[in-house]
């Protein structure tokens, strides 16, 4: 018998996995091993919308079917293969979407409640962006104070939710062709919320039934979370906190403190983590945790609200989705809070092991046993001291007998915005992605590849991001990341200007050193997948590699997804253009006909595509040969000789 695969590639993931056996702690590895999936229901034929179900549909027969063997793989409705797996894929969709922007609306409202002076711990910390945004959002600015420029940039942004006609104010930042590819196929979305509902009713028993025009409207559904939801998100919390520039953090479980209060901030909202972060550094706060015993305070993020913080404040990164439980079984964990999206319901059974306090801080996602305490804007930062206090508290209760913290923890540069990149690539006067897209032109970058999502543990914990992103940046394609996936590279040594170094390849390297950044960028949460979209719009703007993202040498993938929200992200990178590879699993394989529209149809219209790779450096080789494609298709695919241009040169480009 083959010996069992360890549960992740991460050393101190593996030494944490192997306390909490040892304390007898189940964890999220033990119970995956446990639980088998239901084949039928992994690929996406089994039917539960109606009472009648659910409906097992198996997948058809190797052969051409005959009408009756067709006729009985259908629910009791009549409803076919086809119809339930689009159904099932959309549902998806439309729930990653509403996360995304129930997640968005909740910062929209508070950035409104801000910007009307209601609320004194919140404020506009970079008013260059405000002003920007307001002009995307046809403001007018002039002669208005930053009070009224915000309100009315809040108020627009509210409205984006609920609006029942038009087009999202933020499609015009797509290319124009872009923008009338999603007008030609009528799937420019209106409100974000009009969208996501509209799809739950085609779904239900009885009304959409034709998988084609349900999976359009599956991506006019991800577009609204994109270029909406996600957007709008972005782009208030980098007003209200300031947007992201690079700075030095580190990740892993070995960011905790024997000596310390340790507190986890876990989920994906940041406007309770800023507030932590604010009271943590408090001389009041301090001198409490000092009169308890303890040296210091050490907040460490999990999940996304740890990516905002990390990006903002380098605050340290105890890790990725599927080390969660593993933080509270080191025994040093004080108190963790979450919010929303992503924290396991195990959680509270863990932390009864230990002395950890568990406090949920959202009504919308309350854990049964553990402490609520509600998260209230009007009074953010008495919240988080309150906790904090909780926190301190709590030290002189910890057991040392049961501490062990493994020691590995990795430097890493984060910060990696947008605005950042310009700046970085063109400098503070002549900001700019021109510098990049001449490297891909001149071929010593390949291309681009976005690599994002969650952790799956049905595979090796971050085994299948690093072996895509290594295969990647050695054919030097520069790699974008948001997520867990950034913590994945973070804790691999891949997000250090060093990393170029060892593992990227010859050109990519030169550009690495020469700029002063890793080959892997760090671009921050779940919803900053839209500063992702921002980039590949400002290639397609600087000019050089066509006129639309789908042009672009570029591609997206999601190598250990788990969550819906991984869907609707790859479903918006497809629908804006990008040919977008999953591993792990995939939730359409029982019908071949949905499978192959995804996969080959979606391209012909939305000239972007999915794809489907259990192996991960193959699916790495299967965007290589996509990039490759569209190089040639823009005919920069043979290497070009340098040339020194003189003036007389010059003068024969301006001619031209």
């Amino acid at each position: 018998m083959a010996e069992a695969r360890p549960v992740s590639v991460d050393e101190a993931t593996l030494e944490a996995y192997e306390k909490a056996k040892a304390d007898g702690v189940e964890t999220v590895f033990d119970r995956a091993a446990r639980i088998k999936p239901c084949p039928i229901g992994a690929a996406g034929s089994c039917c539960k919308n109606c009472g009648m179900g659910p409906c097992r549909v198996p997948a058809p027969k190797n052969r051409e079917e005959t009408p009756e063997e067709k006729a009985k793989r259908t629910g009791v409705c009549g409803a076919t293969a086809e119809t339930i797996a689009a159904r099932n894929f959309a549902r998806m969709v439309a729930a990653g979407a509403s996360a995304h922007s129930d997640h968005a609306r909740g910062v929209a409202l508070t950035f409104l409640e801000a910007a009307k002076g209601k609320l004194k711990d919140f404020t506009v910390k970079d008013e260059q962006k405000l002003y920007q945004l307001a002009m995307d959002l046809d403001i007018e600015i002039e002669d208005k104070e930053t009070q009224q420029v915000a309100i009315e940039v809040g108020k627009k942004c509210v409205a984006e939710f609920g609006k029942q006609e038009g087009e999202g104010l933020f499609i015009k930042r797509a290319p124009l062709k872009r923008q009338e590819i999603w007008r030609n196929l009528d799937i420019v979305p209106r409100g974000v919320d009009r969208e996501i509902v509209e799809m739950m009713h085609r779904t239900h028993i009885g009304v959409d039934q034709d998988y084609e025009n349900i999976l359009m409207h599956a991506a006019r559904t991800s577009l609204a979370d994109g270029w909406g939801g996600s957007m709008i998100s972005t782009e208030l919390q980098d007003v209200m906190f300031g947007t992201p520039e690079p700075v030095a953090g580190k990740v892993n479980l070995g960011i905790l403190k024997k000596d310390e209060v340790n507190i986890i901030i876990h989920g994906h909202e940041p406007l309770l983590p800023e507030m932590m972060v604010i009271a943590s550094q408090e001389p009041e706060m301090l001198k409490y945790a000092e009169s308890k015993g303890a040296k210091g305070i050490n907040l460490g993020g999990l999940c996304c609200s740890a990516n905002e913080v990390l990006m903002r404040h380098g605050i340290p990164v105890a890790g990725n989705f599927l080390q969660q439980e593993l933080a509270i079984t080191t025994g040093a964990v004080e108190l963790m809070t979450v919010d929303v999206q992503c924290q396991m319901e195990s959680l509270y059974q863990v932390s009864t092991c230990y002395h950890t306090k568990l406090i949920t801080t959202d009504r919308r996602a309350k854990i049964e046993g553990a402490q609520h305490i509600q998260f209230d804007e009007e009074n953010g930062l008495q919240v988080a001291r309150d906790i904090l206090k909780m926190a301190i508290d709590n030290f002189a209760k910890r057991d040392q007998s049961k501490v062990v913290i493994p020691d590995q923890t990795q430097e890493m540069v984060v910060g990696f915005s947008h605005e950042t990149i310009n700046y970085l690539l063109g400098g503070m006067f002549r900001a700019s992605y021109r510098p990049l897209n001449d490297n891909i032109i001149n071929g010593r970058i390949r291309g681009v590849a976005g690599v994002v999502g969650c952790n799956n543990a049905r595979v090796q914990h971050n085994a299948n991001f690093l072996a895509m992103i290594k295969e990647l940046i050695k054919n030097d394609v520069i790699v974008l990341t948001t997520g867990c996936s950034s913590m994945a590279a973070g804790e691999a040594g891949l997000m250090t200007p060093e990393a170029a170094l060892e593992f990227a390849g010859d050109g990519l390297r030169s550009v690495c050193e020469a700029v002063g950044i890793p080959p892997v960028l760090h671009m921050g949460s779940c919803v900053d997948n839209s500063r992702i979209l921002m980039a590949a719009t400002a290639m397609v703007k600087d000019g050089g590699l066509g006129d639309d993202i789908s042009d672009l040498p570029a591609a997206g993938a999601a190598p250990e997804w788990m969550s819906e929200k991984a869907i609707s992200i790859g479903e918006y990178f497809v629908a804006s253009g990008v040919y977008t590879v999953f591993s792990a699993t995939w939730p359409t394989t029982n019908s071949k006909a949905v499978t192959d529209y995804l996969f080959e149809k979606y391209e012909d219209s939305l000239k972007g595509m999915w794809g489907f790779e259990a192996d991960p450096v193959k699916a790495a080789q299967m965007m290589i040969a996509h990039i490759d494609k569209k190089r040639k298709e823009l005919g920069i695919d043979k290497a070009r000789e340098r040339i020194l241009y003189d003036m007389e040169k010059r003068r024969e480009l301006d001619a031209a």
